[in-house]
């Protein structure tokens, strides 16, 4: 049964149909820049799992069209569980992914604000591409709360972040539109990505009951993403 939607869920969560899933898994691999910064997102995961210690038990989440599971499979006695909102996105990820990996996954759909799992029921948490989309801080910290009461260790997570060149980049084009400078288009019905300070994010961490142990950026200086490593503190 689909999962509600619900409170502070994201309101473009059930745009994936199977079609857009699709789209989805193909635009990845779709050109020479694409490729590239699929790859680099890989060894960026790869190393966030490194400073997680390997976990030996890792929730993907959302894990979108399966685009980490070779990674993620590439410790041989790994348990793998792998979750989206996004029925479509489920059902590309099972039948697109080589079936000796999907096969090692145990796939299920659920909501990152209420997430269908026991108390501390993996190692890691690795949550790449969702907190970029979620602009309120109240609706971070549901999510945090979320991942530090099923993992019994550590969470990779990725996020926009300020103090690079793209992120200055979009906030002159921002004030240039907000002066007249350039045409503005028209307005979407929501904003689904924000850059947010650094600093207030670390704080949000530690409020949230964590400890940053990794920090790892795409390209230092110039991109908006980093994945941070978080380690649950104990009670």
């Amino acid at each position: 049964m689909k999962p509600m939607l619900a409170e502070g869920e994201l309101d473009f969560s059930e745009k994936y149909s199977r079609q857009k899933a699709d789209e989805y898994y193909a635009k990845h691999q779709s050109t020479f820049g694409r490729r590239f910064s699929n790859d680099w997102e890989q060894r960026m995961a790869r190393r966030a799992l490194r400073l997680a210690g390997d976990p030996g038990a890792v929730l993907d989440l959302p894990c979108g069209a399966g685009r980490f599971w070779a990674l993620l499979a590439e410790a041989p006695g790994r348990r793998l569980y792998a979750a989206d909102y996004s029925e479509g996105m489920l059902m590309v990820a099972k039948q697109l992914q080589p079936a000796e990996i999907a096969s090692r996954f145990e796939v299920f759909q659920t909501s990152a604000f209420n997430i269908d799992m026991d108390d501390e029921s993996v190692d890691n948490v690795f949550c790449m591409r969702l907190l970029h989309h979620v602009g309120e801080a109240k609706d971070r910290r549901r999510i945090y709360d979320e991942f530090r009461r099923i993992t019994r260790d550590t969470v990779c997570l990725s996020l926009w972040v300020d103090g690079n060149y793209k992120a200055w980049r979009r906030q002159k084009l921002e004030q240039d539109r907000r002066s007249g400078k350039k045409p503005r288009k028209r307005k979407k019905q929501f904003q689904n990505r924000f850059i947010q300070p650094r600093k207030v994010l670390e704080r949000e961490f530690i409020d949230a009951g964590f400890e940053i142990i990794g920090k790892v950026d795409f390209l230092p200086g110039y991109s908006l993403w980093r994945t941070y490593v978080l380690r649950k503190k104990q009670a």
